[in-house]
């Protein structure tokens, strides 16, 4: 297997950063202006939903993987460079969607004069950017610890442009709001991260892998307090998450909604989790991830909930489906999913079921024809089904580029370790 010292990264690192951030900023110098606008009340309310979006992606997201034993530091750094490098990447990519979205409306109206460009703020182009780069933040915690930051630059750049192509398909093939396409990317970006993680893993003998993770990965104390912070960001922010592309009263209704459902959920998976203890004993992990589980199911319909008690019993079934994911597979699949931050079953299977449930609550209240329901079944199914398919595909390519010696990919050995990365000086020289 070669030697078990981390490879250097001090001209890859740099190499391929430096080129990624020159290529977008001429990109940028092209492409993107300023806005000259005025500051009203609109854009401060804006601004408002901007911030707590940055503070998901970047505390939520950052701490919600740092309860690791030896792998804590690059949990929450390695997210923010991902945040970074992918906001910057989705507005070039938005600012490209924006313009053929718009010429194929003008190409369907069929119209003599041609029509002027529909305005794209930069600061709504910044929010989108921010909600279309949660998929990627999802998915790392499926490779954390098992690759560096050149392949997590790799994986974005490649993510985000799979996620900018769900985005233009749902919009002119299954016409798709891109609320609910957004919504969709929490299970794109669970599969995606879990393709890219299984593959990753076949390359390596199961003891060798089994060896140097089953030690880092426990928890220490200290950490997963840092880690249910990073829950709590998460919690209280997530219904901006799922309110942010809504307006009026379907704003309102996804705010409401998205407490009652993580309400729900937390109770529930706190009240399983001890259930499914043989000495009643809740489980850190389960808090981790399965209290958020009925804000990801309520995402896509919680603009058309209209009663609470929907919403509650969603929060229900996410938490239960939540800690059944978590408890009784594991020993099942857990070589093939390879799911230490409980991607799976945080954002995967709850993010399947708010999908069916706005389907099912889609086609209950609007009176269409037999022929109008087809036409929603094939819709709705589809985009679901595509951005799963999609999300495995790319995630497989994805691994298998990946995998490649030249991104100087650590030794198992060294997996789930911060001294891999980071500079230790009260350490021994030379590590």
């Amino acid at each position: 297997m070669g030697s078990k010292y981390p490879r250097s990264l001090r001209c890859c690192l740099p190499l391929w950063a430096f080129m990624l951030q020159t290529a977008f900023i001429f990109l940028f110098w092209f492409v993107i202006s300023q806005d000259t606008a005025q500051v009203d009340r609109k854009f401060m309310a804006n601004y408002q939903v901007l911030q707590d979006l940055t503070l998901v992606a970047a505390l939520g997201f950052g701490f919600l993987s740092s309860s690791f034993r030896r792998h804590s530091w690059s949990s929450v750094a390695f997210n923010l460079f991902m945040l970074a490098l992918g906001v910057q990447g989705t507005i070039l990519l938005e600012h490209f969607l924006h313009q053929v979205l718009h010429w194929n409306k003008i190409s369907n109206l069929s119209s003599p004069t041609p029509l002027p460009t529909a305005r794209l703020t930069p600061l709504l182009s910044i929010q989108i950017a921010t909600m279309s780069t949660l998929p990627v933040l999802i998915s790392a915690g499926a490779v954390l610890g098992k690759v560096n930051l050149v392949q997590l630059a790799v994986m974005v750049v490649i993510e985000a442009m799979a996620f900018g192509a769900i985005r233009l398909a749902d919009e002119m093939v299954f016409k798709i709001k891109d609320h609910i396409v957004m919504m969709h990317g929490h299970v794109f970006g669970a599969y995606f991260g879990l393709t890219v993680a299984w593959w990753l893993s076949r390359s390596l003998p199961r003891r060798v892998g089994e060896n140097a993770q089953t030690e880092k990965v426990q928890m220490a104390t200290s950490s997963s307090l840092f880690g249910m912070l990073g829950t709590l960001f998460l919690w209280i922010f997530w219904p901006s998450v799922n309110s942010a592309l809504l307006e009026g009263t379907e704003k309102r209704n996804a705010v409401f909604n998205t407490y009652y459902a993580l309400a729900v959920s937390t109770v529930t998976a706190t009240s399983m989790s001890a259930l499914s203890h043989p000495q009643g004993k809740i489980n850190m992990v389960h808090i981790h991830n399965a209290v958020l589980a009925g804000g990801v199911a309520v995402g896509a319909p919680s603009g058309l909930i209209s009663s609470p008690w929907i919403a509650m019993v969603l929060g229900l079934t996410a938490g239960l489906v939540s800690i059944w994911g978590a408890k009784c597979p594991t020993a099942c699949w857990n070589h093939m999913l390879q799911n230490p931050t409980g991607i799976h079953y945080t954002f995967g299977l709850p993010g399947l079921l708010g999908g069916l449930t706005y389907y099912c609550l889609q086609i209950t209240e609007s009176p269409n024809s037999e022929l109008g329901i087809i036409g929603q079944t094939v819709a709705n199914i589809g985009a679901l089904s595509f951005a799963v398919a999609m999300g495995m595909v790319t995630g497989l390519l994805t691994g298998c580029l990946l995998s490649v010696n030249v991104w100087r990919a650590p030794h198992a050995a060294k997996y789930f370790d911060d001294q891999t990365f980071w500079e230790f000086p009260h350490l021994a020289v030379g590590f």
